[in-house]
């Protein structure tokens, strides 16, 4: 009897101690976790190659005496527009037992004078350079375009230069030479791009940027790589809506820096993590921070 009433008033503690306690809650909050995202734009993107090269006069001559002797007068200095045929330097020739005729050096093109390379007094050869004729209404870049992209360049093909010396512009050029000949050294072969230059604001010389355009696609939607996930075919971004992070395969197109084309899965407007999505399953809770669109 001692026995029992000492195990009913163990019980009658143990139930007052744990009637004492507050109720937990029978389900736990949903944990919110905050993400970066950016809205799905509409840009333009290229799929270009990219070079280095020096820009060149398309038409340019060095112009040499045909007799030799001494430069007694020079008609045309750097800079001097000059026509085919017109005179840039006379030469007092030294042919012994010869009536004095002083002879002509003459530009063989239209252009631009763009260096004489003797002084008055100086005597010449017909191995000497006299002068650099150069024509800068067209301009033109020599790049070599490995074998594997060759069957993607064609003639009259856009290409878009940029130049130290104008910083904020971009010149258009075309293709207008393709070798048909591979360099078994390189595996490449030459080509020619062409761009007009009526203001000869393109000199020859100068270092020029060139993209080589191979597709260009407008007005098509983009997201930054940061927002990619997976391995092709098999890829995949978080997009928000209402506070939720839904797991959205994607298909994408052209890459260009920092943005990929999406062709299936997403659309303007949409917002797609770009932060925070390592912690992320589908139909997570989430609080959002938009970040501002990148050039």
């Amino acid at each position: 009897m001692l026995k029992l009433r000492s195990i009913l008033i163990f019980m009658l503690c143990v139930f007052l101690i744990t009637g004492c306690q507050p109720k937990r809650e029978l389900e736990k909050v949903p944990e919110v976790i905050p993400v970066k995202v950016l809205k799905v734009e509409l840009k333009e993107i290229l799929e270009a190659l990219e070079y280095t090269g020096n820009i060149k006069a398309q038409d340019e001559a060095v112009v040499y005496p045909k007799v030799s002797g001494k430069i007694m007068e020079k008609v045309k200095v750097d800079g001097s527009p000059v026509n085919k045929g017109e005179t840039i330097a006379y030469i007092d020739r030294d042919e012994v037992g010869l009536k004095f005729e002083k002879a002509s050096v003459e530009s063989p093109l239209a252009g631009i004078v763009g260096r004489v390379y003797v002084d008055i007094g100086q005597n010449v050869t017909a191995q000497t350079p006299i002068a650099l004729v150069v024509d800068m209404d067209k301009v033109k870049i020599d790049l070599d375009t490995p074998e594997k992209y060759l069957p993607r360049v064609s003639l009259s093909q856009v290409a878009k230069i940029s130049v130290d010396a104008y910083p904020e512009e971009e010149f258009l050029g075309l293709v207008t030479k393709i070798s048909p000949v591979v360099d078994l050294t390189t595996r490449s072969a030459p080509i020619e791009i062409t761009m007009d230059n009526p203001q000869h604001r393109l000199q020859s010389g100068m270092f020029a940027k060139v993209r080589l355009i191979l597709a260009e696609h407008k007005n098509v939607p983009v997201i930054l790589k940061e927002a990619v996930m997976g391995k092709e075919p098999d890829l995949y971004v978080y997009m928000v809506k209402d506070n939720q992070a839904i797991l959205q395969k994607v298909t994408l197109g052209l890459h260009q820096g920092p943005y990929f084309e999406v062709q299936e899965g997403l659309k303007e407007g949409d917002l797609v993590v770009i932060m925070g999505q390592q912690r992320l399953k589908d139909n997570a809770q989430v609080s959002v921070e938009i970040e501002e669109g990148k050039e």
